[in-house]
């Protein structure tokens, strides 16, 4: 075994990496929480005295409320420092800071996330920069904040409020706290992305890729929400299934009437259990394990109403066993349904493996894997006055793929799909 090699030399090598210091509470110390219109005025004041982009995270209450609202929003500029905002109570008056921040470029580490609630509260940025995609394309192992910050600034970062309920009033101070340092070095950390990009030449890359996230608004409500109740694959009727759907449309109206999430008042595997054992009243009902507790025993004939419904549903009514889908079936389905297509997608996902490692690019993030799909599913030789390059170009322009994108995958994918139009030319 080479010295190198050794266990000595690498207890060695782990033992010279720098340590991260960690990063415990803000510079400045934690600001006061803004909850009023006069204090939403000074604040878009102080940050409109600072310069350059804007830091900007959001905490919501995810597993707790039924509404994806931001809860608290945390901004800093240089110069203007860091601002801790509590948007309930002043969610009308935020014209005066909305004035001052839209037009701004914001920096933000997985803004898909923040940026939906944020827009409810009438908060768009002009521009973005997502340290977290920033780090997909890098090519970075792990892109969490703190995984990333530590990389790249040396720091560690306080974990454990992440999951919170944030809209608990009135929040700790240790949440404080840690809400203040997601935002405390996040211009330092975009400053260091775009060199680390810079230096890899994937500066515009990013640019389409922070201009696609902006320009896709809001995400589209998904169908069928109710086929993702846990458990539902054990159901083997449709009658049954129809109760599930029942009992999931009352929980998640319930819900939202409440703002509670869903799993809060009622979990998955109750609604499986009770829409399987079918009981015919609401003392039946409240035999079976959860139904039986005070909370739910107030929600009874609720429950009970909604398997009536399914009982008494037309055959015609009733929901398919499988789900709907306007695009290919699920890929454990293609050698049994075209094998033609399945050695297809394993020639194109051997492709795309392998242009992902040249240039250190995540394959979903070089091309959206459901686009990818259907392009394979869908693919027909061309005529041959037809470029199957072109093709395959128009294709995923038609899908939403990024300039960088084709540029990178079209000749990767017009090789693994019409070799013969390589092999010719």
């Amino acid at each position: 075994m080479s010295a190198e090699s050794s266990p000595d030399a690498a207890s060695d090598a782990e033992a010279n990496e720098p340590v991260a210091v960690p990063l415990l509470a803000p510079a400045d110390g934690v600001p006061d929480v803004v909850d009023t219109a006069d204090a939403v005025r000074a604040a878009a004041e102080a940050l409109a005295a600072g310069h350059g982009p804007l830091a900007v995270d959001a905490e919501r209450a995810s597993g707790f409320r039924y509404s994806q609202r931001a809860y608290l929003v945390q901004f800093r500029r240089r110069g203007a420092g860091t601002v801790l905002l509590d948007p309930i109570p002043v969610t009308g008056d935020l014209a005066p800071l909305a004035e001052v921040i839209n037009p701004l470029e914001w920096v933000l580490h997985s803004a898909d996330q923040d940026l939906p609630g944020l827009a409810e509260l009438g908060l768009v940025p002009a521009t973005l920069y997502d340290t977290e995609l920033a780090g997909r394309l890098a090519g970075f192992d792990r892109v969490g904040l703190g995984a990333i910050v530590e990389r790249t600034l040396g720091l560690a970062l306080q974990k454990g409020h992440g999951a919170a309920d944030w809209s608990t009033r009135p929040l700790p101070d240790t949440w404080l706290n840690y809400a203040a340092l997601d935002v405390e070095v996040l211009l330092e950390l975009r400053d260091e992305m775009a060199a680390e990009l810079e230096r890899q030449g994937k500066t515009d890359w990013a640019a389409q890729e922070f201009a696609h996230i902006l320009a896709l608004g809001p995400p589209k409500p998904k169908t069928d929400r109710w086929r993702r109740t846990s458990g539902i694959h054990a159901i083997k009727s449709p009658r049954t299934l129809a109760a599930v759907r029942e009992l999931w449309t009352t929980r998640d109206e319930l819900a939202a009437k409440r703002d509670v999430a869903p799993s809060r008042v009622l979990p998955d595997s109750a609604i499986v259990a009770a829409a399987t054992a079918d009981p015919k009243s609401s003392r039946e009902l409240e035999q079976l394990p959860v139904f039986g507790g005070p909370r739910q025993r107030r929600s009874s004939r609720l429950w009970a109403s909604a398997l009536t419904r399914a009982r008494a549903m037309p055959t015609a009514e009733l929901p398919s066993m499988a789900a709907s889908f306007d695009g290919p079936p699920p890929v454990n389905r293609w050698a049994r349904r075209d094998p033609d297509a399945a050695a297809r997608l394993a020639d194109v996902r051997a492709a795309m493996t392998e242009l992902s490692e040249s240039v250190s690019v995540p394959v979903e993030n070089l091309l959206m894997p459901d686009l990818l799909r259907r392009l394979v599913w869908d693919w027909q030789i061309p005529d041959d006055d037809v470029d199957p390059g072109e093709m395959i170009d128009a294709r995923l322009t038609e899908g939403g793929a990024r300039p960088w994108q084709r540029s990178l995958v079209v000749p990767v994918l017009t090789k693994a799909l019409h070799p013969s139009q390589v092999t010719d030319g």
